[in-house]
């Protein structure tokens, strides 16, 4: 689109097709899509495309093997023998992605011999949830922890349906990297946004209808007190039959608005959202309530609608006393949510944050996830920058998830196969041209796309793959700048896993005791003789017994447990020594400069790529090299002077602190 950046979309990424002759075979919605991509590069490269059958030679065959509908739908088939490369598929969603692998090989896909390849999507939901809200909220804005501006789908209180053509673009992005369902507003349900669900469903309908071509699934975000909001009941109760009653014709009328819609996202009895608790009821009885509307008989299908209730695990007391050592935030979704394993519905899914407590630079992986093995759970991840920059720092996040994703909570499967609900992320995407705000942030979405496809795969490969489409091929520079963004941000904030130490409330920025003595739950607990949180089972809040062997006895003990999560497992002196060699006072001396140096390092590569990079991209990735300077020399000056003060003791290498 005209003044739109096109992301890993650019023209020329299509060329090695709009040379080519290409064949296509099959109809429906989907391939229809496939068709017009291939034709608009055919007519901007000199190609040919053809859906008839006339007489080859081809030089791509693109083919849907069974009804659009069928089963295996996404997955697809290449292989490349007597000079044609053809790509199969069952479902219409498989030919488009078969598509897009096509395009991100490039001319590759025109070369030799190989195969037959099958892909097939480790994950059957892979989706993005927008905190956008329909009106302008008086504190969180139009977007919550939006970074890259306005609501790609909301503007002045109402759906922006002069911009659904970039909607579909946003879909186009989105299928060319795998993701397949997004959740159009935030989950923090306001008021207006409450009327999605009834009188305004068909603004939501008509964004379902600007993604549907590229087979992305509307979502929607409700409150749990709809029925009091919008129905005029006295309760909310889930077991109240007129309550059930509600939510079963509600959902009836939007199936008829939107018939493939894709489900509920809930969150519930958290920061004050209203949930089943009210009632005595408990997360499990609210989840099937709403499942059970999904799933209703009179659906026309034997199994129901065919959609998902996605209930956030993300459940904490946020009004605790700082001065109470025993209440641990990071043990709340376990305790909440063990004790239900079993209860939840089918078509239920718990959505669970990758780490226990709220998207931090560095936290362990949830014991949540691997300890309900009778519940569907999705991993949650954070593709918006809240506590990563703000989308104004260069962090590509990819190592970060794929560490995740690899993680083994015991012997058997990692957390990308244990997330059998699907892998989610909180959107980073604005209305803003370069679509994230900060141009390179489009790696973390792009990123998260692929890596919910194959959980497994290198996140580097990935990296570079986006840069090869996005910039096109042959520097490395980029990828030097990139590929060290995460830990060089660690290294100037917060360090061995203590996180927290931001400005309250926007969270951009330092803030070393900001929210020490909050209602919130989060500390740190630095004194003059150490820092960290004491969370062993021996002396401290018991969280490490969370985890099964062998990570709980890895935990349990300083000497023992990874240097990068010492100060979040346990409180140790200053003088303590890690792996490294050094003390963790020196430790946070060191990587707080060694962060602003890399910094700089970026700045100087980035200056270099004038001129073979796009002139309007390379401004403002430019400008947004000297924000991130400017503040990470801020969090280097406060966090040494803040432990210099607190430790008394003096950087070895004598730099100055103040």
């Amino acid at each position: 689109m005209q003044g739109v950046d096109p992301a890993w979309l650019p023209d020329e990424a299509f060329r090695p097709i709009g040379t080519r002759r290409t064949l296509i075979r099959g109809s429906g919605p989907l391939v229809d899509t496939v068709h017009g991509e291939v034709a608009q590069a055919c007519a901007r490269f000199g190609g040919s495309v053809s859906r008839d059958g006339s007489p080859g030679p081809y030089d791509l065959v693109l083919e849907l093997t069974g009804a659009e509908s069928g089963d295996g739908g996404e997955a697809f088939t290449v292989e490349r023998g007597d000079g044609r490369t053809t790509v199969t598929a069952s479902g219409g969603s498989g030919l488009l992605y078969g598509l897009f692998h096509v395009v991100r090989l490039g001319e590759t896909a025109f070369q030799d011999s190989y195969g037959p390849e099958e892909h097939r999507p480790e994950s059957a939901l892979r989706m993005l949830d927008h905190w956008d809200n329909v009106a302008v909220h008086p504190v969180m804005g139009q977007v919550e922890r939006g970074y890259a501006g306005g609501s790609l789908f909301w503007a002045d209180g109402r759906a922006r349906g002069e911009l659904l053509g970039r909607v579909r673009a946003y879909g186009r992005l989105l299928a060319a990297c795998g993701i397949n369902a997004v959740a159009v507003n935030n989950v923090n349900v306001h008021a207006t946004e409450a009327h999605l669900l009834t009188d305004r469903i068909g603004e939501v309908a008509a964004i379902a209808g600007a993604l549907r071509p590229y087979g992305i699934r509307t979502h929607l975000s409700v409150t749990f007190a709809a029925p009091m909001v919008l129905g005029g009941l006295p309760t909310a109760d889930p077991l109240d039959e007129a309550v059930r009653g509600w939510w079963a014709e509600a959902t009836a009328r939007v199936y008829e608005a939107i018939p493939d819609f894709g489900g509920y996202v809930v969150k519930a009895d958290s920061e004050g959202r209203p949930g089943p608790f009210a009632y005595g009821r408990s997360h499990a009885d609210g989840a099937n309530m709403l499942a059970a509307a999904l799933t209703a008989s009179d659906s026309g299908s034997a199994a129901g609608y065919g959609g998902t209730v996605h209930w956030r695990a993300f459940v904490y007391n946020h009004r605790q006393d700082w001065r109470d050592r025993t209440t641990d935030r990071a043990r709340a979704a376990y305790d909440h949510f063990v004790p239900l394993d079993g209860q939840f519905a089918a078509n239920a899914v718990l959505q669970v944050k990758h780490g226990p407590m709220d998207f931090q630079v560095r936290e362990p992986v949830s014991p949540l996830i691997g300890a309900m093995p009778r519940t569907r759970l999705a991993v949650e991840l954070q593709a918006t920058q809240e506590y990563t920059g703000q989308q104004r720092h260069v962090c590509w996040l990819g190592p970060m998830w794929s560490e995740v994703l690899r993680f083994r909570p015991e012997e058997g499967s990692s957390v990308g196969e244990l997330a059998r609900g699907g892998l989610v992320a909180v959107s980073n995407i604005g209305d803003d041209p370069f679509w994230t705000g900060h141009p390179l942030a489009q790696a973390n979405l792009y990123t998260f796309g692929r890596l919910a496809w194959q959980p497994d795969a290198d996140p580097g490969g990935i990296l570079d793959e986006w840069i090869r489409l996005s910039f096109g091929p042959g520097d490395t520079r980029l990828h030097a700048i990139m590929d060290g963004s995460w830990r060089t941000y660690e290294k100037y904030t917060a360090p061995l896993g203590v996180g927290w130490m931001v400005q309250p409330g926007h969270h951009y920025g330092p803030s070393l005791d900001g929210y020490e003595y909050s209602p919130w739950g989060t500390y740190h607990f630095a004194d003059r003789d150490g820092v960290g949180v004491d969370r062993s089972c021996a002396t401290g809040t018991g969280y490490a017994g969370q985890y099964p062997k062998p990570w709980a006895e890895l935990y349990e003990s300083p000497e023992t447990c990874p240097d990068e999560l010492l100060l979040f497992f346990h409180h140790v002196s200053y003088g303590h020594m890690l792996r490294s060699g050094k003390t963790v006072i020196q430790h946070i001396y060191d990587t707080h400069f060694e962060g602003v140096e890399e910094v700089e390092e970026a700045r100087r590569v980035w200056a270099e790529l004038e001129g073979l990079v796009d002139p309007a991209r390379h401004a403002r990735v430019t400008e947004r090299f000297e924000e991130q300077l400017r503040t990470a020399r801020e969090w280097r000056d406060q966090v040494n002077s803040y432990f210099f003060r607190k430790s008394g003791v003096a950087d070895a290498h004598g730099r100055r602190i103040y």
